[in-house]
């Protein structure tokens, strides 16, 4: 939120910070068996992002590339992933409740979350808790919202800065006894620094709060983004990152992006009892997106859409005084369509690849799809040093595919495209159900006030994507697939000692059922991947004044199975999977010589990655340099200057080789923000 205070993180204590996501209630994050990081408001207010992925890699164990515009591909306790299934990895949340509904996510549907004025960032890494069902596989995002109490009466801010960069943020709320209004969003601008490559979004979000609704607390959400984005594509040439001619160029102006979202939810909680917890919640969502796939020979127009509501109660009472019990139960329903459509004859290919690709409509067709999960956990505290907790999840998801088109491998028309048929593939209409069973257990063991050591071991689960199943390809006409299923274990140890507090944890996931598109270029289950590591945040507070923290992880993610994949690479078992930097690090030096002035100067590492699964070509990896300072010179300003890539340092967002050819998208140069932000009331 918009707050004028500086200086805030001199008193912090990090690991006595509360957090929601793993059980959605508050409690102190050194008493949380697994790996949760955190972003707190002060911090989202200092970084002022401009893409979220400048919040989130302050995280250990997250890499986030940015791509063109808002665009983005995650890595959290996982390689970079990339791909129809990519999104259904990771949960996006709001406030505990998923963004879009099963098997119908977007790997870039995090610019639908107002990240930019989060109350919070979580992200818990490796498999969720049994509360999340399907996607939370290696991890969960979750955007908390403020409470209307923590909220300005009024509060403004306009943020200038390169490439005609413009954004203009507001907050207000108002609080009445028990009950509060709240209004928070922004608008913002970006010519982007390569051609034709200007973002226009805006988000808003509403509040309401009630503190004391029949014994409980209610607070009702509801949310609205709005995305008009010119897409760049990649720069192509080893290293052409570092060429200035190149790095501002754009190859695909004619791209596009337009995307619209709005959520309303209501989530009601109390405690009856000591130990006791009453959870309901309920959200409905719809988005749609518009975007032209310049990545692709003859660059069709995909649109698709999605309407869901999810309702959800679970509890929690004890059981005697050394146990305690909970269950719940969550239920989803979702209509969703996509239609993919080629204006023209391709062109921009070889003869054969554009031969095989015809104008006019390829795919259409629309999915209701339904999800039931139930749980239950059960924990016993023996004694004030241990605590071991079990749970189990049962979730069932169908979708009802309606196909609107012809099915099979022809044109809409359905006239063949000659002997090597058409690319595009589309299955009779069916019904596709998926079961699965998804356990945890965690022990805690507590020999002091400031340690805490842990295990746990857990499953995370996805069913395939609809566009895994339905969006096939050649002379593929079903998708005989199954769910992704991750499962393992980690350690880990969290304690302060004086000024000093530290967290660190290992990890060893193994990935099964992994869906490929095979050599034929059909979508098959059978790939395995390992996922080994060690994650580490560190924090000293070195005096009143001075801070400094690092977090980071050192991580090998590797292929467990050998097989020929679409676009005649081969993968072999052992070796790393591409875009996966065994180390990323950060580390960040803090300064606050008063309580009106606030500075952070923070160096970022990416390792050396392979950019192709035969791990024959390589990118170098970079480290960045940025500095960030807030100064409030009167209790109702504030002003914070941002100055990004300091160095200037010539480097890729992200880098991969296919078809033959080394492709980046550059990273932004030196580039300096500058924000003026004023609060009412403010003393």
């Amino acid at each position: 939120m918009l707050l004028t205070t500086v200086g805030a993180h001199a008193a912090d204590t990090t690991l006595q910070e509360f957090v929601v996501t793993t059980t959605r209630l508050p409690e102190p994050r050194i008493d949380v068996p697994a790996s949760v990081g955190l972003v707190d408001a002060a911090e989202v207010r200092l970084v002022g992002a401009t893409h979220y992925s400048e919040t989130v890699n302050r995280i250990p164990g997250v890499y986030v590339q940015r791509g063109g515009g808002q665009e983005s591909l995650v890595a959290v306790r996982s390689p970079v992933l990339t791909g129809a299934g990519a999104c259904g990895a990771f949960l996006a949340a709001e406030d505990g409740l998923a963004i879009r509904p099963v098997g119908f996510c977007n790997v870039n549907d995090l610019f639908e979350v107002n990240t930019e004025q989060a109350d919070a960032i979580e992200v818990l890494r490796g498999p969720g808790p049994a509360i999340y069902g399907a996607s939370a596989v290696h991890g969960i995002i979750n955007i908390r919202t403020p409470a209307v109490a923590q909220m300005p009466r009024l509060g403004l801010a306009l943020e200038g800065g390169p490439d005609v960069y413009r954004r203009a943020k507001f907050a207000a709320g108002a609080q009445r006894r028990d009950t509060g209004f709240g209004a928070y969003g922004h608008y913002t601008h970006d010519g982007g620094f390569r051609d034709d490559s200007g973002v226009d979004e805006a988000k808003l979000n509403l509040l309401y709060d009630d503190v004391d609704l029949a014994g409980g607390t209610l607070r009702v959400r509801a949310a609205g983004t709005w995305l008009e984005q010119e897409s760049a594509g990649y720069i192509r040439g080893f290293e052409s990152y570092k060429d200035e001619a190149i790095v501002q160029t754009n190859d695909d102006r004619e791209a596009f992006r337009d995307a619209w979202s709005a959520r309303g939810s209501a989530a009601w909680s109390r405690s009856a009892c000591g130990g006791c917890a009453d959870d309901l919640r309920f959200v409905v969502r719809r988005s749609q997106m518009d975007f032209l796939q310049h990545f692709l020979i003859g660059k069709p127009l995909e649109e698709n859409a999605q309407g869901s509501v999810m309702a959800s109660a679970s509890m929690r009472r004890p059981l005697g005084e050394a146990w305690t019990w909970g269950a719940g139960l969550d239920l989803e329903a979702s209509d969703s369509w996509l239609r993919e459509t080629q204006d023209g004859p391709s062109t921009d290919g070889p003869p054969a690849a554009n031969a095989i690709r015809p104008a006019g409509k390829h795919y259409d067709y629309r999915v209701d799809g339904r999800t039931a999960g139930a749980f239950a956990t059960l924990g016993w505290r023996p004694d004030s040093h241990w605590a071991l907790n079990a749970a189990l999840r049962i979730e069932r998801t169908r979708y009802d595919y309606d196909n609107r088109m012809i099915a099979g491998n022809s044109d809409e028309n359905g006239v063949p495209c000659g002997a090597a048929g058409c690319l595009y593939s589309r299955p009779a209409d069916r019904v596709d159900d998926f079961d699965n069973v998804a356990p945890k257990f965690d022990v805690m063991y507590t020999p002091g006030e400031r340690h805490r050591f842990y295990a746990s071991w857990s499953r995370g689960f996805r069913p395939p994507e609809q566009t895994e199943l339905y969006r096939l390809q050649r002379q593929q006409d079903i998708a005989d697939l199954d769910s992704e299923r991750l499962q393992g274990g980690e350690i880990g140890w969290r304690a302060s000692l004086g000024d000093f507090e530290w967290s660190l944890a290992a990890f060893a996931l193994d990935k099964r059922n992994v869906i490929v598109r095979d050599s034929s270029g059909f979508n098959v289950n059978g790939g395995e991947t390992t996922h080994r590591g060690v994650e580490y945040e560190l924090q000293w507070q070195a005096s009143p004044q001075w801070r400094a923290s690092a977090a980071g992880s050192v991580a090998w993610h590797r292929f467990a199975f050998s097989a020929a994949v679409e676009g005649g690479e081969t993968i072999t078992a052992g070796n790393d999977v591409d875009t996966a930097p065994r180390s990323v690090h950060a580390v960040r030096i803090g300064w606050s010589p008063t309580t009106t002035l606030d500075a952070e100067l923070e160096v970022l590492y990416v390792g050396r990655y392979w950019l192709d699964a035969s791990n024959a070509h390589e990118y170098a990896g970079h480290t960045l340099l940025n500095l960030r300072a807030s100064w409030a010179p009167a209790p109702a300003w504030r002003l914070t200057l941002r100055a990004l890539n300091l160095a200037d340092t010539a480097y890729a967002d992200r880098a991969d080789f296919a078809f033959g050819q080394y492709r980046y998208f550059p990273g932004r140069g030196r580039a300096a923000f500058i924000e003026v932000a004023w609060q009412a009331g403010a003393e």
